[in-house]
């Protein structure tokens, strides 16, 4: 293993096969020695390695050895930035080379945690090559990346991105185990972007799936997933309850909505009540919509009481299960 004096030398005066071998090194030295490191020029040195594009191998040796400089430590953060790591790193992300598709990500999510690079993180482009690697990855760990990088960018996408980006967060909450980490992660950012975009709220509605992507999140996800979806649906509702309320009734959203008040995070209690008193006061011809109705009103009494909490867990499952007859 090579001494830090060596990976500065060769990091510094090696020519490229030197420089890899260097990089490699990296993430193997200690963090005081790292760190002495960036202090004496080794981010540059690093970034130039991603600028001569060599080889893969090359490639991801670098992007490590940044990552493990960059962790931790907010100064090296901006220094890579400064250093004209972003834009490279962005092009890596569109290589369709796996293995540097995943570790361009991590860097970027790394970088995006430090409050100085997020807007010049924004101004190369990042956001919108991360929404578009969203759709076409398939990996569940760049995915995960890729939320949490948005989410820390999250003030900076621009408006015209908002309903683009909602559209591929249903989308992909759709698609997946709605109690998923992946799921709880995309429905937190959602519900950020829709919470700052009427338009974006608009989008959800808009596709074939979106509040049924939603009321499943209700019914199967976590408690976090929950709290965000029914805070999703209150806020649907809110916006246009003539417009909204028939499109979340027919996607069955009661039952779900009735356990969380029971059973849900404090905040998705309060926002199932509000969302159910909305949702109340149904007319209908039909012999059964209107039993369901005054099933629904004998649950929407004891809320209107506040005395939710002495109805036991049996009796809402009982209720629940006169309302999907």
């Amino acid at each position: 293993m090579m001494a830090d004096v060596q990976v500065m030398e060769a990091l510094l005066f090696g020519d490229h096969e030197s420089k890899a071998a260097a990089a490699e090194a990296v993430p193997h030295l200690t963090n005081k020695q790292r760190q002495k490191l960036a202090e004496n020029g080794a981010i540059p040195a690093l970034v130039s390695v991603l600028h001569a594009q060599r080889d893969v191998k090359s490639l991801e040796f670098a992007i490590v050895a940044l990552l493990s400089l960059g962790y931790g430590s907010e100064r090296n953060k901006i220094r890579i930035a400064k250093s004209g790591a972003i834009p490279l790193l962005l092009n890596l992300t569109r290589s369709q080379i796996h293995p540097l598709i995943d570790h361009a990500i991590a860097a970027l999510l790394i970088l995006s945690s430090c409050s100085a690079n997020k807007s010049p993180m924004a101004a190369c482009g990042t956001i919108e090559t991360l929404i578009e690697t969203l759709v076409e990855n398939n990996s569940t760990q760049v995915k995960l990346d890729i939320i949490v990088t948005l989410h820390n960018l999250s003030p900076y996408i621009p408006t015209v991105l908002l309903p683009c980006t909602s559209s591929s967060l249903i989308h992909l909450i759709n698609e997946c185990e709605k109690s998923s980490k992946l799921v709880e992660r995309s429905i937190g950012l959602l519900k950020n972007i829709v919470s700052a975009s009427e338009v974006a709220l608009r989008e959800i509605a808009s596709t074939t799936f979106g509040i049924r992507a939603l009321v499943e999140t209700v019914e199967e996800g976590s408690k976090q997933c929950k709290e965000y979806a029914v805070g999703i649906l209150l806020m649907m509702c809110e916006s246009s309850r003539e417009v909204y309320r028939g499109m979340i009734l027919r996607e069955g959203a009661i039952p779900g909505l009735l356990q969380v008040s029971i059973d849900g995070t404090r905040r998705a209690k309060t926002s199932a009540k509000s969302l159910l008193r909305l949702l109340r006061d149904c007319s209908s011809g039909y012999r059964s919509e209107r039993s369901k109705n005054v099933v629904l009103e004998e649950v929407m009494g004891e809320i209107d009481r506040g005395e939710m909490r002495r109805i036991e867990v049996g009796m809402v499952e009982q209720m629940i299960a006169r309302l999907n007859m």
